[in-house]
C-alpha cells in the first residue's frame, strides 16, 4: 500500500541518520496513545545513534511522574533495511516511512500483535524550522495508514517539548 516510499536504497543505518533530531509532528491509530502529555507513546526523539552492528539506539524523552525523563530504546536490525525490532511498551517494530537523508525522517512504531494493534508515526526534523512541504508530505504518507489522530507542533511547541 505505497510502503515503503523511498527505502529502496536505504540499506543499513548510514551515518546520516546519526545525531540530533526534533519531533515536529505525531500521529496515532488510537487517540489514547498521544492525547495527554504523559500518554504512553507521546515520546520526543532527541537523538539517533547507529551502532557498529547496524542496529539503532534511539534516545528519547517523555513525561513520567510530572517530570521529563530520558529513555533509550534499542532497535535491532532485521532482514528489511527500513525495519527494526524494538521492545518498548507494547510496540515491537519501528520502520522508516520516508526520508530525504538530510532534513527529515518519518518513522512509525507499531505493535503488530493482535488484538492490541497500534501504530504511532512521527515526523523528525534536523532543525526547528517548519517546512510546510514536508508537513504535507507527512500528511500524505499517513493517508496510507490507519491514523485517527494527528498532532502538529509549531517551533515554539517543539522547543517546549520534554527535554532532559
Amino acid at each position: 500500500a505505497g510502503l515503503p516510499l523511498r527505502m529502496s536504497g536505504w540499506g543499513t543505518p548510514q551515518p546520516w541518520v546519526a545525531g540530533m533530531w526534533h519531533s515536529m509532528a505525531m500521529a496515532a491509530s488510537d487517540i489514547s496513545l498521544l492525547d495527554a502529555e504523559n500518554a504512553p507513546l507521546r515520546v520526543y526523539v532527541q537523538e539517533l545513534r547507529p551502532t557498529p552492528e547496524d542496529n539503532l539506539e534511539i534516545i528519547l524523552s517523555k513525561w513520567e511522574d510530572n517530570r521529563c525523563v530520558e529513555k533509550k530504546v534499542f532497535a535491532e536490525k532485521t532482514e528489511c533495511a527500513a525495519k527494526f525490532n524494538i521492545n518498548y511498551l507494547e510496540e515491537n517494530e519501528v520502520f522508516v516511512l520516508d526520508t530525504d537523508y538530510e532534513n527529515y525522517l518519518f518513522f512509525c512504531m507499531e505493535n503488530t500483535d493482535a488484538p492490541e494493534q497500534s501504530l504511532v508515526c512521527q515526523y523528525l526534523a534536523r532543525t526547528l524550522k517548519v517546512d510546510n512541504e514536508v508537513m504535507e508530505k507527512f500528511d500524505r504518507a499517513l493517508k496510507t495508514l490507519p491514523m485517527h489522530i494527528r498532532l502538529f507542533f509549531n517551533p515554539t511547541q517543539v522547543e517546549e517539548q520534554c527535554r532532559v
